[in-house]
This record gives C-alpha cells, sequence and structure tokens, in this order.
C-alpha cells in the first residue's frame, strides 16, 4: 500500500467501486469528498493534493480546479500491438469507413462512450444521428468470444491486483489473487508490459481475456480486450486497497505529474 497525503474528489454518481475506494482512502488517513453534482467544487479549489475518480464527463468541469492531471491509454494502443497479443484484426477508422462495412464486426468508439460498443451486423447497422459525425473515430475488429475477461490494475508496468470480470460475457466477479488462472494471467501480462508496457501510461487499467476455442481445437490462447483509464474503472473484485495505488497516480496532481507521463495527459475539453 502507498501512504497517500491530500483528498479523494468523487464525481457525485454513486457506484460500488467509488465505496470501496473511499473505504481505502480513509483508512490510509485520506480525506474523501464528494463534489457536488451542481454548484462547482468551491470546497476543494482551495486545497490543494487532490485526487479524483468518476466519469469523463464530470471530470471534464472539475479537473482544472482540482488541478488534476487525468492519465489515458491512448486510443490507438490496441492497434499496435502484435497479433500474438491480440489474437484477431484490429483497426482504427472513421465512424463513416466503417459504415461501409459488408460483415459482422465489434465496433467500439476507443475512449468516448458516443455509442454502444458492440458487435454489429454490417456499418448500416451502426447508430446514426446529428451528434455522430462521420469522422468520428472507431476501432474496427474481429469478432471472438471471450471464456473468461480479467481486469488488471498496472503501476509502474507490474500488476497490483486484479479480478475476473466475465465468462463468455456473462457478469461474474472474482477476485484474481488465488484464482485458477492466476498463473497464466500474470504470465500472459507479464510478457505483454515487458514488450509493450512503454504505450503506456505509468497507472492504468489493462483488461485481457481467454479466447474461446472450439471443442477439440488450439491450445488456450490468452489475448488484450483493450486498456482503460483507472480513475473510471470498476474495480469488481479486485483488492481495493492496491486498486487505490493505480487510481491515485492515474488522477493526481499535476505538479506530481512525471515527464514520461506527459503524452498520456488528456485536458479537460477531450474529456467531454
Amino acid at each position: 500500500m502507498v501512504t497517500e497525503q491530500g483528498f479523494l474528489a468523487l464525481a457525485p454518481q454513486y457506484t460500488t467501486t467509488s465505496e470501496l475506494l473511499s473505504a481505502s482512502a480513509r483508512r490510509r488517513g485520506m480525506d474523501v469528498e464528494v463534489l457536488p453534482a451542481h454548484g462547482g467544487v468551491d470546497t476543494a479549489m482551495a486545497r490543494r493534493g487532490g485526487h479524483y475518480y468518476g466519469g469523463p464527463a464530470f471530470a471534464a468541469r472539475v479537473v482544472d480546479a482540482l488541478e488534476v492531471a487525468l492519465l489515458e491509454p491512448s486510443d490507438d494502443w490496441l492497434t499496435t500491438l502484435p497479433y500474438e497479443y491480440t489474437g484477431r484484426r484490429i483497426a482504427m477508422a472513421t465512424l463513416g469507413e466503417a459504415r461501409g462495412l459488408s460483415r459482422p464486426a465489434f465496433v467500439k468508439p476507443p475512449s468516448a462512450k458516443s455509442f454502444p460498443a458492440a458487435v454489429y451486423a454490417d456499418g448500416s447497422c451502426l447508430p446514426a444521428g446529428p451528434e455522430l459525425s462521420p469522422e468520428v473515430p472507431v476501432q474496427i475488429s474481429d469478432v471472438v468470444t471471450w471464456a473468461a475477461e480479467f481486469r488488471l490494475y498496472v503501476l509502474d508496468g507490474e500488476v497490483r491486483t486484479g479480478s475476473r470480470y466475465a465468462t463468455f460475457g456473462r457478469l461474474d466477479a472474482e477476485r484474481l489473487e488465488g484464482h485458477r488462472h492466476e498463473g497464466a494471467v500474470l504470465d500472459f501480462a507479464d510478457s505483454l508490459l515487458a514488450e509493450c508496457g512503454d504505450g503506456l501510461p505509468s497507472a492504468v487499467v489493462v483488461d485481457i481475456g481467454l479466447l474461446a476455442t472450439p471443442e477439440g481445437g488450439a491450445a488456450e490462447r490468452w489475448a488484450v480486450v483493450e486498456a482503460n483509464m483507472a480513475w473510471f474503472s470498476n474495480c469488481y473484485a479486485a483488492d481495493p486497497d492496491r486498486a487505490l495505488d493505480v487510481v491515485l497516480r492515474s488522477a493526481g496532481p499535476r505538479t506530481q505529474l512525471a515527464e514520461p507521463d506527459g503524452r498520456f495527459c488528456r485536458s479537460p475539453r477531450t474529456l467531454a
């Protein structure tokens, strides 16, 4: 556990993860402040040493006042990985280009939540509307089935804690520590982070999964699902104390931002 001074500022929307992180922060002597839904962050603005947990839309309104630096993996990180770590074809495109798809594909906005990430039968099935510009960036990948998916909290290139969060697409949370796949998960993560970790911020969440294989098919294969910002990730059954270490680094005082993380610091304009 990292001893941390300062305070944890929470977005007003309640989540089980915010409750777990709050309890962890208080145990280590940190103040916790739930920010008002309306009216700004007056009480927090006079303080220094703030950290943030909550959604990006609310963050866009308060991070400047809190003087917090938000770390987020780049939109194209997944597409830069070797096939051995993805197990499927993945490409970046615009929404306009994706509308020309003639096959089923998994399509998602890489960071913004402008439309649901899902499998679409073809490009004509993608959501439409005046708010969805043809230039909106999207990620297109082959359709795969995940037998199990795990969330890993990574700090300085090391997995600090983790949790299974789904089996065959259904919510199924279980702590990584002691799980029957713990060794395989950590071996895959260690290899991934050693080879490709320099493309990630120092504090980040990485989701990996076990690809389903046909009966009698190839041996089990692990692959990266995606990477996400730790300051807006559900910790499921992960150790909240260790998860908090990652969250605090991922959304902490700008004065403490390490130079290598500068390229992963998102401005409020890109969050709204």
